[in-house]
C-alpha cells in the first residue's frame, strides 16, 4: 500500500488490480484509510523484526564459525574453504531485486516469513544431508549459495514492509532499531581470526558467537546448525501465531504465486523512474556506504592484528560493534524527533548522511594516522558507530521517495553495494600489498564515501517520485 498516496496519483510500480491493491483497499476500509501500524503494533513488530535480523546473521555465520571443524572433518584446504564461504555472496546478490519487487506486490511480511522458514529448514537439514552425500564440497557450496538466495530477499522485503506500515515521522527510529540486529551480528569472536583467511573473515552474532562456540566445543559442528535453524523456525512460528491472523496464515503461498505472475505481467516504467535524479542519488549513496562498510568489516581485524600485535582480539573485534548499537538507536530517535519538531524531512536525511558518511570517514582517516592502540579503538568505534546514522539517512530515504516500490529500489542499491563491496575489499588488499601502508585503505574508504555523500547532498530529495498523473496509462 502506497503510504501517503491520494487523489489521482498512481504508484508507478504497483499493479492496478493486483492482490496488493485488493489488500490495500480492504485495509483502508477496515482502518478508516490509515494503512499504518498502531503504536502498540509497531513496537511489537519492531522487536520481532530486530530478533529476525539477528537470527538472519546467526544462520549466515554458521559455516564461518565451524570453518575449522568442517575443514578438518572433510579434509578441505584453504582454497576449498574459501569457495564454500564466498558462494553465499553470489547467491545473495541474485535475489535482492526480485525479492524486493515481490514484496512490493504481496507484502514484505509474507516474503520475510517464507524466506526465514526456508533458510531455517535448510540450516537444520544441512548436517543431516551432509552425512548422506559423499560430495561434501559440492553440497556445502550449493547449500551456501542457496542460503544466499534465500537471505537476499530479507532487507529489500524489510524496506518494503516498513515503507508500507510505518509513518514517515517514525521510520528512522524503527529502521534503526531493527538495524541493531545487524549490529549484534557484527560482533566478532576472537576464535574467528584463526578459522578463516582475512578476506573471508565474517562476523558473528552475540548469540551465535557465544552459544555457537560453546556448542561447537561441547557437541560438535552439527549442533551449531541445529541451534541456529531451530531458533529461526521458532521465531517464524511466534510471528505467525501472535502477529498474523488465521486468514493471513493461509494466504501467503497463494499470494506468492500471484505475485510472481504480477512480476511478469506488470510493466514497471524504468525509464520514467530512473530519470529522477533523487532515485540515482540514493542508489549511488547506498552503493558507496555499503561497499565501504564491507571494506571496514573485512579489514579492521587485520589492521589491528598487524598494527598492534600485542592487543587483545576481543577488544577490537567487539567494542566498535557494541558502540554501534546505541548510536544506531540514537540516530533514529534524533531523526524522528527533529522531523516531528517541524524540520524538513530531506534536511534531516541529509544531516544524518553527513554524519554517517562524512564524519565517520574523518575518524577512519584518523585511524590510519595513529600509533596508539587506545586512540585506534576510539577512532574505529566512532567510525563504525557513526556509520549507523546511514539508517536514518539513505536507508529510509528510499522509502520516502517510492513507498510503492521501495523494496525493488532497495534491492537495486543493495545488489550494487554488495558487488562494489567485493571490488573494494579486493582493492583494499591490493593497496596494502603495493603500498605497505594502511593509510591508503582508509583513504579509499573516505574517497568512496565522499562520492556517495556529495551525490546525495546535491540531488537528494524526500518527496515521492512514484506517483504522477502522467503515469495513468502505464
Amino acid at each position: 500500500m502506497a503510504a501517503g498516496g491520494g487523489g489521482r496519483n498512481v504508484p508507478v510500480c504497483s499493479a492496478e488490480h493486483g492482490p496488493r491493491a485488493a489488500q490495500q483497499d480492504g485495509m483502508r476500509r477496515d482502518s478508516g484509510g490509515d494503512p499504518y501500524w498502531s503504536r502498540p503494533e509497531s513496537r511489537v513488530w519492531t522487536v520481532m523484526l530486530l530478533l529476525g535480523t539477528c537470527l538472519l546473521y546467526c544462520a549466515r555465520v554458521t559455516v564461518p564459525i565451524c570453518a575449522v571443524a568442517l575443514s578438518t572433518h572433510f579434509d578441505w584446504d584453504k582454497k576449498q574453504s574459501g569457495i564454500v564461504l564466498s558462494s553465499f555472496f553470489w547467491g545473495y546478490c541474485l535475489t535482492q531485486i526480485i525479492g524486493g519487487h515481490i514484496s512490493d506486490q504481496i507484502g514484505g511480511e509474507k516474503v520475510l516469513l517464507l524466506s526465514a522458514s526456508a533458510w531455517g529448514f535448510l540450516t537444520v537439514l544441512t548436517p543431516l544431508l551432509t552425512h548422506i552425500t559423499s560430495a561434501h564440497l559440492v553440497f556445502m557450496t550449493s547449500s551456501r549459495f542457496l542460503m544466499g538466495l534465500l537471505q537476499g530477499v530479507y532487507f529489500p522485503s524489510l524496506a518494503s514492509l516498513l515503507s508500507q506500515k510505518v509513518r514517515e515521522s517514525e521510520r528512522a527510529f524503527t529502521y534503526s532499531t531493527v538495524g541493531t540486529g545487524s549490529q549484534f551480528g557484527m560482533v566478532q569472536c576472537r576464535a574467528g581470526e584463526r578459522q578463516v583467511p582475512p578476506r573471508f573473515l565474517l562476523h558473528r552474532t552475540l548469540v551465535i558467537g557465544g552459544a555457537g562456540s560453546l556448542l561447537l566445543d561441547w557437541y560438535g559442528w552439527e549442533s551449531v546448525f541445529y541451534f541456529s535453524g531451530l531458533l529461526t523456525l521458532l521465531w517464524v512460528y511466534c510471528t505467525c501465531k501472535y502477529l498474523l491472523s488465521e486468514k493471513e496464515l493461509i494466504i501467503p503461498i497463494d499470494y506468492l504465486m500471484r505475485g510472481l505472475s504480477i512480476s511478469k505481467q506488470t510493466k514497471v516504467p524504468w525509464k520514467q523512474l530512473f530519470k529522477k535524479a533523487p532515485i540515482w542519488a540514493v542508489i549511488v549513496a547506498q552503493l558507496s556506504t555499503a561497499s565501504t562498510f564491507f571494506t571496514l568489516l573485512s579489514w579492521l581485524p587485520t589492521f589491528f592484528k598487524e598494527t598492534f600485535p600485542d592487543s587483545k582480539g576481543w577488544v577490537f573485534n567487539v567494542v566498535p560493534w557494541l558502540v554501534a548499537i546505541p548510536t544506531s538507536l540514537f540516530s533514529g530517535f534524533l531523526s524522528d524527533h527533529l522531523i516531528n519538531q517541524g524540520y524538513k524531512t530531506i534536511t534531516i536525511r541529509k544531516f544524518m548522511q553527513v554524519i554517517g558518511s562524512g564524519v565517520s570517514s574523518i575518524f577512519a582517516l584518523c585511524l590510519g594516522q595513529t600509533s596508539s592502540f587506545c586512540k585506534a579503538i576510539v577512532f574505529a568505534s566512532a567510525s563504525v558507530g557513526l556509520q549507523t546514522f546511514n539508517h536514518s539517512g539513505i536507508s529510509v530515504n528510499v522509502q520516502d521517495l517510492a513507498p510503492s516500490c521501495a523494496g525493488l529500489l532497495f534491492g537495486v542499491g543493495n545488489t550494487g553495494g554488495a558487488l562494489l563491496g567485493v571490488i573494494c575489499v579486493y582493492l583494499a588488499g591490493y593497496l596494502i600489498e603495493t603500498t605497505g601502508s594502511w593509510i591508503s585503505v582508509f583513504n579509499l574508504v573516505a574517497a568512496v564515501n565522499s562520492i556517495g555523500l556529495c551525490t546525495f547532498l546535491i540531488f537528494g530529495e524526500a518527496q515521492r517520485v512514484d506517483t504522477d498523473s502522467a503515469y495513468m496509462d502505464l
